[in-house]
C-alpha cells in the first residue's frame, strides 16, 4: 500500500520554518533544545494539564509521516527522542515519561511533518484523558523548561 499525503498544496511547515529562521509566537530559536545531522529536538508550544515542558523531537528533513521516513531519519529521531526522555527526568524530577507520535488524520495528525512528543508524566497526571484541554504556551512560559532541557543535554542548539 502506497503511503497517502495528507499535506495540503502551499504547506507551510512550522518545523521547517523554524530550521530557517523564520519566527512567531510558536516557533522561537529559544525553544530548540538540541540539533544533531538528521533530528532536533524542541520544547512542545502546546502543552497538556498537569505535563509541562513536553519536548517534540523532529527529523531536519520534511518527511510527513512514519510510513516513508528513512531508516537513518528514523534512527536519529529515536536515538534524540531517548536523549531527551533521559534528560527530562534529570531536570524535571517528573515520575516517568511517555512519547506519542501520529500518523494520518485518523490518528490525530495535524502537522505535516512527522514529530514524536514526550511528556513528561506524573502520578495521576491523566494526561490521555485532558486531549481537549491542551492549550498554546507562550515563549516566556517555554523559555525555563527549555533552559532546563537544554543545560541538561549539553548539545549543540544551532542549525548552522
Amino acid at each position: 500500500m502506497r503511503p497517502i499525503s495528507h499535506e495540503p498544496a502551499g504547506y507551510s511547515c512550522p518545523f521547517c520554518r523554524l530550521q530557517r529562521d523564520e519566527f512567531n509566537d510558536r516557533n522561537q530559536p529559544t525553544d530548540v533544545i538540541a540539533v544533531t545531522d538528521r533530528a532536533y529536538a524542541r520544547i512542545a508550544p502546546k502543552w497538556w494539564p498537569g505535563n509541562p515542558g513536553a519536548a517534540l523531537v523532529v527529523p531536519r528533513g520534511h518527511i510527513e509521516n512514519l510510513y516513508t521516513m528513512p531508516p537513518d531519519d528514523g534512527h536519529a529521531v529515536w536515538d534524540l527522542t531517548q536523549r531527551v526522555a533521559v534528560a527530562m527526568r534529570d531536570a524535571y524530577g517528573c515520575d516517568g515519561t511517555s512519547t506519542r507520535q501520529h500518523n494520518e488524520p485518523a490518528g490525530n495528525q495535524d502537522v505535516w511533518h512527522l514529530h514524536v512528543h514526550v511528556f513528561p508524566r506524573y502520578t495521576d497526571d491523566r494526561l490521555y484523558q485532558r486531549h481537549d484541554h491542551a492549550r498554546w504556551i507562550g515563549v516566556s512560559e517555554r523559555a525555563d523548561f527549555a533552559h532546563q532541557l537544554r543545560s541538561a543535554l549539553a548539545m549543540p542548539v544551532t542549525f548552522g
